[in-house]
């Protein structure tokens, strides 16, 4: 098993980060946290952001990926695997940079939670005005 070659990549998205590799002639399996990716991804739409980068590339049925995701909730996991998988299709193929440019799968969402401030309920609510 030493001698398999794969490609990797790291995504990151909000405090969620995932480590993919794509294994050369797979069947288009995909296998997160040693889960079955219909079984991790569970949510409706979930599964199709995380292929979309193999979609673009028309790897989606000949590659084989597994993936190491932790950090973050739902939605910041499946950006951060479609990010990783867009990365390690790049070392497979550079060629491939403009498809993924063009359907922005290769920008890093810099959108943090913000900090929540002395005085206020949330980072930026704050308590109701009363007069008396």
């Amino acid at each position: 098993m030493a001698d398999l070659q794969y490609f990797e990549g790291v995504g990151r998205r909000k405090t969620s980060t995932a480590r993919a590799r794509l294994f050369m002639g797979g069947n288009g399996t995909i296998t997160v946290n040693d889960r079955p990716g219909n079984e991790y991804f569970d949510r409706e739409g979930d599964l199709d952001d995380v292929m979309k980068p193999l979609q673009v590339a028309g790897m989606a049925d000949s590659m084989d990926v597994t993936v190491k995701v932790n950090g973050g909730g739902n939605t910041g996991q499946t950006h951060a695997v479609r990010h990783a998988i867009a990365r390690a299709l790049l070392k497979w193929d550079e060629n491939l940079r403009p498809e993924m440019r063009a359907n922005d799968l290769l920008t890093r969402d810099p959108r943090e939670k913000e900090r929540k401030k002395p005085g206020l309920k949330r980072a930026r609510k704050a308590p109701t005005y009363t007069k008396r």
